[in-house]
């Protein structure tokens, strides 16, 4: 019976340490792409949206061009204004997202605020390149 219980305490230590570092993981991928996340919503909020769709990553930069982003910034983000104040509100790490390739995503939610809409939420969506950097997958605005 003593055994029993020391396989049982044993069992249990492991899972913890192999859940913790599991965690400790996704938190490591949440920060990496909240820092690219930002980085890139500043290049979108310069108005400098071909630049932001040349640091995107290739999963956006194949499923719209170029030149359909800018237009569709400037048609979608431009009348906003400027904006005032971004603040996070919620981050996941997920292995798999609707309609796109399994791989490594982090779903990040912010409250923004602009000069002309007073409560917006904004989701990025930056994933795992295939070289090893965090860049943005996708951007929405509702």
């Amino acid at each position: 019976m003593e055994n029993r219980w020391s396989l049982i305490l044993i069992l249990t230590m492991l899972c913890n340490l192999i859940l913790t570092g599991v965690l400790q993981a996704n938190e490591v991928a949440e920060k990496a792409a909240i820092s690219a996340s930002k980085g890139w919503l500043s290049l979108v909020d310069e108005e400098n949206f071909a630049e932001s769709w040349n640091q995107a990553a290739g999963l956006f930069k194949n499923a719209v061009t170029k030149e359909q982003w800018v237009n569709s910034m400037k048609a979608f983000r431009v009348p906003l204004g400027k904006m005032v104040l971004r603040k996070l509100k919620s981050k996941q790490y997920t292995k798999t997202l609707p309609g796109a390739p399994d791989g490594e995503y982090v779903v990040i939610q912010y409250e923004t605020t602009f000069e002309k809409k007073q409560s917006a939420i904004e989701t990025v969506t930056p994933m795992l390149d295939k070289d090893g950097k965090w860049r943005v997958s996708g951007y929405y605005i509702k």
